[in-house]
């Protein structure tokens, strides 16, 4: 018999034992369920690491193959600063640690935090100083702290681009000693011809914090994002030109050290964007808008819609911002923004003066007026505002009695303000309207302005104190007052002209094909509008064609300068009178058809601070039809990379003369023509507004009294990535050891 006493002890001990074995399998199922993955992280052992990496941009090449924008292998390296400090812990105690001034709540403390910079200079960088490898670089300390603290290891730290292959070799040889530091090879833009149709293409800045998604910390350890299109079709067409993004698994050691790569999807390659401009003829209308100091130029197939080239001076070379730009290069071109270098005056509105006489035209035909005569007496008053023709100003002259063809011929002002208030304003803005007045084009770049079209809803708007008197229907009809256009509109205006009334959607996309074949943009001409189905006779849309061929080859046109000998040419010539800087000064314009017969070309070259737009513009034009129909008749036309034009506000005042030697390297395709065979722009003392080049280029100047309307030139101001600049702290080149920075 068990004693009382030895009894309760055996059950004491029996609790203790099953309490006891209650504790242990809840211990062990806290350790081994609820925290498992916690502690295996504690122990020693093999870890995986997944990388992000950017899909390849697809190319961008003009409508013959020619590549105008590729990438290039590019060999660099970059930091995970997370894992470069956990294998800085694994060696000491804990972290360097750094006192930095912050602010909060506008009071001013001392806050202490890791010191990333000595644990980075103690890991990888000690390691890349050694005098065998010498990989180090300098860097910027302050953008490293910064960096660390926005984005710790999820988004690397681009230490080193543009290896050489040796160098990069060195580094992929040396892994092993250096955890969380990543070499790799990435595809890296590049835009062949430099300045080159840079206005159209555009260029790439680096992804930022906002562009990683939340999902990617869940999914990555490591990102790299992809490079982003801000300007130009770059932009535009940004989502189908980024590829499909990669991914790899790399195992890691307890240690950081890569071991191996345990899985790898490649990126993909993004859509091939094939544009519709020519790179010869493209390289052909910039080096001709060169001789002007700020200009821009459209060349269009009248059939089709499509921009054949557009240029605009000054401009910029977009390999400058890849992958970043210095700030060396960047503070050259901000001194430079009064010239507006980043603006693509193709598509940007200024004061069209008598080119808005063609639309005014149409208006005219659509409301039954084309066969109307009107009297031009030298002048029409409207009111306390007068406006004159240009031989009143010139020769205190006039006109007479005037039909449509000899009023175009003639750029006679009276006429079109009186076929304008004949029909009224409310058809003045629905012809023009019908014809892409007022409203942007639709072309596929960015920031396209869309004009000002006095009468129409927008301008209300915009006016509603204001009405449309006679006096600004009367200006309307010329160009003048608040009307704005831009070149591209002008120059689809001259191509449905030329077709015999169709309106196509002007297109400088040809079409996109993505990396697996798929036809993403389509090779079709988009029809807007059939004025001639609109209302408009095909025999009257001819009466204004007729005026254009006889402004160009009959005398008494205002754009005989234009002419080319066996070929028929139509042109219609402006002078808009504008401000510039503060001071009074013409926007001077030319848009024009060829051949006659049977259209292929219609071209709108824009002049700012020029005189007459028949004595500027006209020999521009005249020297791009050259150069076109050489090319028509199989001369190969030049083609090579253009440096950056900086552009000018030099007065151009009278007539450009073309030197004997551009004309034959035009036509001859033997060479460029450059600077050295461009004759040289007269001097001249300024023409007082209003004036003219009279004889066969006279034309209006506007000839507005109390009416100087400033041209538009709003300034594009990028956001470029500024490449960073070394500092003190980042300083880790001995000065003795002369190694170039990347």
């Amino acid at each position: 018999m068990i004693e009382p006493g030895y009894r309760f002890r055996l059950y004491l001990l029996t609790a203790f034992v099953v309490i006891g074995f209650g504790v242990l399998l809840s211990r062990l199922y806290d350790f081994q369920i609820v925290h498992r993955d916690e502690f295996l992280q504690l122990v020693p052992g093999n870890q995986t690491v997944t990388v992000r990496e950017p899909g390849i941009r697809g190319e961008i090449t003009d409508r013959n193959g020619v590549t105008l924008a590729r990438n290039q292998r590019n060999y660099e390296v970059a930091f995970n600063l997370d894992e470069i400090r956990t294998a800085y812990l694994m060696q000491h105690e804990e972290d360097p640690t750094i006192q930095r001034l912050t602010k909060k709540n506008g009071l001013t403390r001392k806050q202490s935090e890791k010191d990333i910079v000595a644990i980075v200079k103690d890991g990888p960088i000690h390691v890349l100083s050694d005098e065998k490898l010498r990989l180090a670089r300098n860097f910027k300390a302050g953008d490293l702290r910064t960096h660390y603290l926005t984005h710790g290891g999820l988004i690397p730290f681009s230490y080193r681009f543009n290896l050489s292959y040796d160098e990069f070799a060195k580094f992929a040889e040396h892994n092993l000693e250096l955890p969380g530091v990543y070499p790799s090879i990435r595809s890296q833009r590049q835009y062949p011809y430099g300045a080159l149709a840079s206005h159209v293409l555009g260029y790439l800045k680096l992804w930022e914090k906002g562009d990683v998604p939340e999902s990617a910390t869940r999914r990555f350890d490591h990102y790299i994002g992809d490079e982003k299109g801000i300007a130009g079709v770059e932009a535009t067409m940004d989502e189908i030109l980024r590829g499909p993004e990669g991914q790899k698994t790399i195992v890691k050691d307890e240690k950081g050290r890569t071991l191996r790569m345990s899985d790898y999807t490649q990126p993909g390659v993004g859509a091939k964007v094939q544009l519709t401009i020519d790179a010869r003829v493209q390289f052909l209308l910039e080096n001709t808008l060169r001789m002007a100091g700020r200009a821009a130029g459209v060349v269009m197939d009248v059939n089709t819609g499509e921009v054949i080239a557009m240029g605009s001076v000054p401009d910029y070379n977009p390999n400058d911002f890849i992958p970043s730009i210095s700030q060396k290069n960047w503070d050259a071109y901000r001194s430079n923004m009064q010239l507006a270098p980043f603006t693509n005056r193709a598509i940007s509105e200024f004061t069209p003066g008598s080119t808005m006489k063609i639309p005014t035209a149409i208006a005219g035909a659509l409301a039954g007026m084309a066969s109307r005569e009107f009297s031009c007496d030298g002048y029409v008053t409207y009111g306390d505002k007068k406006v004159g023709c240009w031989i009143w100003n010139l020769h205190k002259g006039s006109h007479g009695s005037q039909n449509l063809t000899e009023a175009v011929q003639h750029s006679c002002n009276p006429y079109f303000n009186k076929i304008a208030n004949s029909i009224g304003w409310k058809a003045m803005v629905d012809g023009c309207q019908l014809v892409g007045i007022g409203k942007r084009t639709g072309i596929e770049l960015p920031k396209e302005d869309a004009g000002i079209l006095p009468g129409s809803r927008g301008w209300r708007s915009a006016n509603p104190s204001l009405v449309m008197t006679p006096a600004l229907c009367a200006f309307l009809s010329i160009g003048q007052g608040d009307t704005l256009a831009t070149p591209l509109q002008i120059c689809a205006v001259t191509a449905c002209v030329a077709n015999g009334g169709k309106y196509y959607k002007p297109r400088i996309v040809k079409q996109a094909v993505s990396g697996d074949g798929k036809i993403v943009i389509g090779d079709t001409p988009k029809l807007e509008v059939d004025i001639v189905k609109s209302g408009i006779k095909a025999t009257d849309l001819e009466l204004i064609r007729k005026g254009m061929w006889l402004s160009t080859n009959a005398a008494g046109g205002t754009s005989g300068k234009v002419k080319i000998q066996g070929i028929s040419i139509a042109s219609k010539s402006g002078t808009a009178q504008t401000t510039d800087n503060g001071a009074k000064s013409n926007n001077s314009w030319i848009m024009s058809f060829a051949p006659y017969d049977k259209p292929k070309y219609a071209i709108c070259i824009l002049v700012q601070n020029g005189g007459s737009g028949g004595g500027v513009c006209g020999p521009l034009v005249n020297l791009v039809y050259r150069g076109l129909f050489a090319r028509d008749k199989g001369v190969r036309l030049p083609l090579r990379p253009l440096e950056k034009v900086l552009g000018n506000t030099d007065r151009i005042e009278k007539t450009i003369e073309i030197s004997p030697e551009t004309i034959a390297a035009v036509e001859s395709g033997e060479i460029g023509f450059t600077a050295a065979t461009l004759a040289p722009i007269p001097d001249a003392a300024v023409i007082q507004s209003g004036d003219e080049i009279g004889g066969e280029t006279g034309e209006e100047a506007g000839n507005l009294t109390n009416t100087i309307q400033s041209s538009a030139s709003t300034s594009v101001t990028p956001t470029p990535t500024i490449t960073p600049e070394v500092d003190a702290e980042g300083s880790v080149i001995p000065k003795a050891i002369l190694i170039p920075e990347n």
